[in-house]
């Protein structure tokens, strides 16, 4: 008998699945199942069969549909985020069940009443980077959408997606806008008030650094990212994410090419001169299709009038772009997150030591981010910081410094600012320290509904995800991580373990390729820093190049010669090269000194798997429980 052949066509998917179910469903399992079957009951199952789609699978929180037609699959996400924003208008955040929704345009493969193939994927990976209560949709989708829906599209760049080989164009449907327009009267209204549907896209270059001091990079780079942010909180802008224009920093760029390459019409670039108690600042609206410059500004100002200046730099973009301005949206942008210009700057500089996370650059950390507090006693995020400060010399270099007074700092963040997600992501790693592992997801959940592209809630979650098992959910977040900081080498590097053991050797190859890079980078801006090079080395290790391993393992420890995190890479790079006592010496010296979660590493860490049965490394597991 001839089995039937497998049919394919094109068809527009929807994937969809509810943001935070976990955390969701650890806080109130039965209401959560409840008010999940109540949308699909009332709204969700209607709107599909409304728009003439057919749900392929059910999946706990997900979903898969397919439509006949991509216009209709647009149309019915749109309509189901809009419902279930008003549904849950009264509902308490933290109780919210919220969708994500991805749409793709492609070819798939129809079995069984199942569908296959990469046009599934794709929706699937899409769907991944929505915003909550959010529309993503691919390329494709946008361009055979074209003018049918009144919606805007907002471009947000060439994304990398797993498992997918090439960046995806992706575009996030403004749903507020089309609430909008669907009011009887309010296209009309838009036009007359000479608001286009199309929102003006903007990319904000990073400033330069003028003042001659490379140690005041913190400073541009903070004023930049600070305006990005105003600008993203306008409704009316659609405003390219910090992740995709920090890749130019520090390379000639031509203003046409980078608005080109970013798919936006405008242009923001600018420098910063500080000197002292005075402040410089010169910035250059720029239309990116003929390199006309529309407004230019300089403020020379005291550095305390710094949130001022911001926000008529801000106030100006919006008046030469003729955007309306909400009066909340004036209010938030308005709202500084400190009034003090000390603290900020403290905290700004305190922010770029904690990255490079040795025992110095953190004990810095620290005390800048604490004299910020003094300076400010309401500065939540300065909070936050002290928190992971904390967290890291107590858990990485052993501080004497009990997981209940981070915790307690973690609190007083989030009594300031509830919705602050780097405070969220600090109280999740002091959870998951604290062996409160439950905890510590929730929180993770949480930091992520709030912000996706929070960095430290990314990285953080990424860590937990590899000691808990979870590789698919690991390789996710330090993607993630990786692309929001383009300065991140740890993220690439660390994927390599998780990807190989995976199974996806072409994504290992790449980010691997991308981890080195990065590492070099890090080493020419900090070559105090021994970190880059021992992680570098054990992945050199890994993938057989002994020579190389050996060269970075030599500059790691000709730099740092105190048990660390470093000592604990070059183990790990002496156990794949064979060198097994010479791993096993530096470990008896580093687990004594270090916290649960770094135990914990190294029970699960497969690149110490050559010296897992070794008498001496059972020791080391024993000791590790006590």
């Amino acid at each position: 008998m001839v089995e039937p052949r497998a049919q394919r066509r094109l068809a527009a998917i929807l994937a969809a699945d509810v943001v935070g179910y976990s955390r969701l469903m650890a806080a109130n399992e039965v209401g959560t199942l409840a008010g999940l079957k109540a949308h699909r009951k009332e709204l969700v199952d209607g709107k599909i069969t409304e728009h003439q789609g057919r749900i392929v699978k059910v999946t706990g929180d997900g979903m898969l549909v397919e439509f006949p037609s991509v216009v209709n699959a647009v149309a019915c996400a749109a309509e189901i985020q809009r419902s279930m924003r008003e549904r849950n208008a009264d509902v308490p955040e933290d109780r919210r069940i919220e969708f994500r929704i991805g749409v793709n345009l492609g070819d798939i493969i129809v079995e069984d009443n199942d569908i296959f193939g990469d046009g599934v994927n794709l929706a699937a990976r899409i769907e991944s980077i929505a915003k909550p209560g959010g529309v993503a949709v691919s390329g494709s989708v946008r361009d055979n959408v074209g003018d049918r829906l009144d919606l805007t599209f907002e471009d947000a760049g060439e994304q990398l997606l797993k498992n997918i080989e090439r960046p995806v164009r992706d575009f996030n449907v403004d749903i507020f806008l089309d609430a909008a327009a669907a009011r009887p009267g309010a296209i009309n209204q838009v036009k007359a008030e000479g608001i286009a549907l199309e929102r003006p896209s903007i990319a904000v270059l990073p400033f330069n650094n003028m003042s001659g001091d490379p140690e005041q990079e913190y400073f541009s780079d903070g004023i930049t990212e600070d305006i990005i942010t105003d600008l993203s909180k306008i409704s009316g802008l659609s405003v390219i994410a910090r992740n995709s224009v920090f890749t130019y920093k520090g390379k000639p760029v031509k203003v046409q090419q980078a608005a080109q390459e970013l798919g936006v019409k405008f242009i923001l670039e600018g420098s910063v001169r500080k000197s002292g108690q005075r402040v410089r600042i010169s910035a250059q609206l720029v239309d990116g299709k003929d390199g006309v410059h529309l407004w230019a500004e300089r403020y020379d100002r005291d550095l305390t009038d710094i949130f001022a200046l911001q926000d008529e730099i801000t106030q100006s973009i919006v008046a030469q772009l003729k955007v309306k301005l909400l009066p909340e949206e004036k209010k938030v942008i308005e709202r500084a997150p400190t009034d003090n210009v000390e603290a900020y700057t403290d905290y700004l500089r305190g922010r770029e030591l904690f990255h490079m996370r040795t025992r110095t650059s953190l004990r810095l950390a620290r005390r800048l981010f604490a004299r910020a507090v003094e300076l400010d006693p309401q500065y939540a995020r300065a909070y936050a910081g002290m928190a992971d400060c904390d967290s890291y010399l107590s858990q990485w270099y052993g501080d004497s410094i009990s997981v209940e007074d981070i915790l307690a700092t973690t609190a007083k963040a989030l009594a300031l600012e509830p919705n602050l997600p780097e405070a969220h992501a600090a109280r999740a790693l002091a959870l998951v320290n604290a062996e409160r592992r439950d905890e510590a997801v929730a929180a993770f959940e949480r930091a992520l509904d709030l912000d996706p592209n929070c960095h430290e809630a990314n990285y953080y979650y990424a860590r937990f995800c590899f000691t808990n098992g979870d590789l698919d959910r690991a390789a996710k977040h330090y993607i993630r991580a990786l692309e929001i900081q383009p300065g991140d080498y740890r993220s690439p590097l660390l994927l390599q373990t998780v990807l190989h053991s995976l199974g996806r050797l072409d994504e290992e190859q790449k980010y691997v390729q991308l981890g080195v890079k990065r590492a070099e980078e890090a080493l020419r801006l900090h070559p105090e820093n021994a970190d880059p090079a021992a992680l570098g080395a054990s992945v050199f290790a890994a993938l057989g190049e002994r020579q190389r391993a050996m060269e970075w393992v030599n500059r790691a420890l000709a730099i740092e010669g105190d048990p660390s995190s470093v000592w604990y890479n070059v183990a790990c790079t002496y156990s794949l090269l064979g060198e097994f006592d010479r791993a096993l010496d530096l470990l008896e010296v580093w687990l004594p000194q270090v916290g649960h979660d770094q135990r914990l590493w190294l029970k699960k860490d497969y690149d110490l798997d050559p010296i897992r049965e070794h008498p001496r490394f059972q020791k080391l597991l024993h000791l590790g429980k006590s």
